[in-house]
């Protein structure tokens, strides 16, 4: 009985160390990047968030609208800044040196477009 004790006990010891190294390298494949993009307003905010939300890797996505940046948390195993950069692209807005594609601006709303806030 004793033995089957510290059986146990050595078990448990060994899987909750075992757990707590997979959380802490789980946490180390995490990064962050703050992106400067062409957004306006809550529209931008929710579709830029919305449309990284689908991309691979990407943990969590916020857009302050007052700074335009974009604060993205991801996996560096499954995305890169360029493909985030690229998917902002795709989506009509500029991403720092990377300029809004032209098919994704153009189905933006005239309030998402560039100075298109002002004009209202």
């Amino acid at each position: 009985m004793l033995r089957n004790l510290l059986l146990t006990a050595l078990t448990a010891l060994t899987l909750t160390s075992y757990a707590a190294t997979a959380r802490s390298v789980g946490d180390d494949k995490e990064k962050e990047v703050k992106i400067k993009t062409s957004a306006v307003c809550g529209m931008c905010k929710a579709r830029i968030e919305r449309n990284l939300a689908f991309e691979k890797g990407v943990k969590e996505a916020n857009l302050d609208v007052k700074s335009k940046v974009v604060t993205i948390k991801y996996n560096p195993g499954k995305t890169d800044v360029t493909k985030l950069k690229s998917n902002i692209s795709k989506t009509g807005y500029d991403a720092e040196e990377v300029m809004a594609d032209a098919a994704g601006y153009e189905k933006l709303p005239s309030c998402c477009k560039k100075g298109g806030m002002d004009n209202q």
